[in-house]
């Protein structure tokens, strides 16, 4: 199952993708030089040995951080001239592929890094620090590794992770514009005409984060009236993604439309769907949007402290001459770093928790039992369809639920304090702080964007019922 290493082509209407974005070469490098490029030449050689086939030992966190450090500062330093023009970062996620980030959580033995979730969240949030849409637009693509770690062993997971490991990029098309919430689907599994078996897709998605980028693409469909996952790749017939996302913040995650007419999908890609099963994707779904919440609070903090340093104007009313010596506004600043500390200290700490959950979701053998050949795919909900761990075992939906709840009480901190990091971030200067051309209200606009996607009202229902009744909240 070879990858399709080359960036999207999609076009939007009326919003044309950088032509230089979209011509690929070799190992599915893009022509030109960019700055993500030049980076790629810096680690790669790094990257490409970190990938440590055989090794028994997962990346140090420290050497994870090292080695994706140089590129994702390169992601940084161009991160406000893409914000400015729309200019879709096909060229920065091509390097990422290079340099195996897809494949942190890929076991070792796969070509992977055998990342732990700790570690793979740090970098997450490291990496939106520099930009905030790489993260998000990353979301489908590992969630849909946790659920092939579920997974037992088999010769169609095991060719799954080999091309993941190589650079295969999955993105997510779960969500439709149907009915009242995400659990009304209309998108259908049909056969195809035809002796092979093969099953034709058609409906459309909305929301598809990543999908933009991706090699392939999974989400959910309804075949015989029963919920399903499926995958298929992004440059099937019959395909077509639409860059039409328009809010006012994350502008660059190709969370746009993708209409599915007639495509052929391979039944193996296609899997049933258990709610009934524990499963930390869910979970793992939701740090990840505030992995990047937390990386918006530490850009703003960087920014802060960047914008400052080589300042010479101040007020008249001012404590100091020059505003790095004026105590109220290094006061602003060290405000601002404290709240991306905390955002960040929850991150990890939720993750921490979803770590332990795995490592009962993998222990087996109570809990396990073998399946079909084939790869996990999301629910409407989206939440991975993990039907390999069954049966009554209260610990492993004790520790679930626990990480759930962790994560949900992380998002209700990581919603506040990025949200007043990128409002505070504005009282260390004057109106220049403003300018269009410095775009620090974009810190703010993606706050409030990735807030958005899940309420924290409802995060923080949950979690009261948790603490007053001992148990999860029941969800229709």
């Amino acid at each position: 199952m070879a990858a399709d290493r080359e960036p999207s082509t999609a076009r939007a209407e009326g919003t044309p993708v950088r032509a230089e974005a979209t011509t690929a070469g070799p190992a599915g490098r893009t022509s030109g030089t960019s700055d993500a490029d030049r980076a790629v030449g810096a680690v790669g050689a790094a990257g490409a040995a970190g990938r440590w086939p055989g090794t028994a030992d997962p990346s140090p966190t420290a050497a994870l951080i090292d080695r994706f450090r140089p590129l994702f500062a390169a992601i940084a330093e161009g991160a406000v001239d893409r914000e400015q023009q729309r200019g879709l970062p096909f060229r920065e996620v091509a390097a990422l592929k290079e340099v195996g980030f897809g494949a942190l959580r890929v076991p070792v033995e796969y070509g992977g890094s055998g990342a732990t979730l700790r570690q793979l969240f740090s970098l997450l949030t490291e990496l939106a620090t520099a930009d905030s849409n790489l993260t998000q637009l990353w979301r489908g693509h590992f969630a849909y590794v946790e659920g092939l770690l579920l997974q037992p062993p088999s010769a169609h997971r095991d060719r799954w992770l080999f091309d993941i490991a190589a650079g295969a990029m999955i993105g997510n098309a779960s969500s439709e514009l149907t009915g009242t919430s995400l659990r009304d689907i209309r998108t259908a599994l049909t056969e195809a005409d035809g002796q092979d078996g093969a099953l034709t897709l058609t409906g459309s998605k909305y929301y598809s984060t990543g999908s933009l980028y991706a090699d392939w693409i999974a989400g959910s469909a309804v075949r015989d009236g029963e919920r399903v996952g499926y995958a298929v790749r992004a440059t099937a017939a019959g395909v077509e993604r639409v860059d039409d996302w328009d809010g006012f913040g994350q502008r660059l995650t190709g969370s746009g439309t993708t209409h599915f007419t007639d495509v052929r999908v391979d039944p193996a890609h296609v899997r049933t769907y258990s709610p009934d099963a524990p499963s930390h994707v869910h979970g793992f779904f939701q740090l990840v949007l505030v992995a990047a919440l937390a990386g918006v609070a530490r850009a703003a903090a960087r920014d802060a402290a960047d914008f400052v340093r080589p300042r010479t104007r101040s007020y008249i009313t001012a404590a100091a001459a020059l505003p790095r010596e004026d105590p109220q506004v290094l006061q602003v600043v060290g405000e601002v770093a404290g709240r991306a500390f905390a955002a960040e200290a929850v991150v990890l700490a939720a993750a921490d928790a979803l770590d332990a959950a795995v490592g009962l979701l993998r222990a087996g053998p109570a809990g396990v039992r073998p399946a079909d050949d084939g790869p996990d795919t999301r629910s409407a909900t989206g939440t991975a369809a993990d039907h390999y761990v069954t049966g009554p075992d209260t610990a492993v939906r004790a520790a679930v639920d626990a990480a759930e709840v962790a994560v949900n009480q992380a998002q209700l901190v990581a919603v506040e304090q990025s949200l007043r990091a990128a409002t505070d971030l504005f009282e260390v200067g004057g109106a220049s702080a403003t300018e269009a051309g410095r775009a620090l209200d974009r810190h703010w606009r993606n706050a409030r964007t990735i807030a958005s996607h899940n309420p924290a009202v409802y995060k923080a229902r949950s979690v009261g019922h948790w603490l007053v009744h001992g148990e999860r909240e029941h969800v229709p």
